[in-house]
């Protein structure tokens, strides 16, 4: 009797390790290349299956009514504040892929990995990228 309540212990707290486990759902905070200054929150999501990020909160005052003007379809002159930026992605291994990421700043659609960071499941490693060429960006946790 003693084991049967032992295991049920480890596996409750198996349990509880798991439920708690990070996952890339949530928001996140987008940092600016080129100043090093937080830019907007972008809130990672699933729907039907599929990753999905929309830009929820612009830091910027000035930046609040901005509109996707070098956008192209139907985000064109669209507000970027609920605009759906990463779209399709599917769950590869400990990736999400196959989707884009729109950078509506400039207009341009890229193919798009997420992961989280190995060392601090804060950080969500985010890369766009065309054919050979990759840039990727660190978006750091909500909490």
């Amino acid at each position: 009797m003693g084991h049967i309540v032992k295991l049920c212990g480890i596996f409750f707290l198996m349990g509880i390790v798991s439920a708690t486990a990070q996952d890339i759902f949530g928001q996140w905070k987008t940092i600016d290349d080129e100043t090093g200054q937080e830019k907007s929150v972008v809130e990672i999501y699933q729907e039907n299956g599929k990753v999905y990020g929309k830009v929820v909160k612009i830091v910027n005052k000035d930046r609040q009514d901005a509109k996707c003007d070098k956008c192209k379809g139907d985000k064109k002159d669209k507000p970027i504040l609920g605009m759906v930026i990463v779209e399709g992605l599917e769950k590869d291994g400990g990736e999400y892929s196959g989707g884009s990421i729109l950078d509506p700043n400039k207009g341009k659609e890229y193919r798009c990995k997420l992961w989280l960071d190995e060392d601090d499941p804060d950080k969500l490693n985010v890369r766009g990228y065309v054919a050979f060429f990759f840039r990727t960006q660190n978006w750091f946790r909500v909490k």
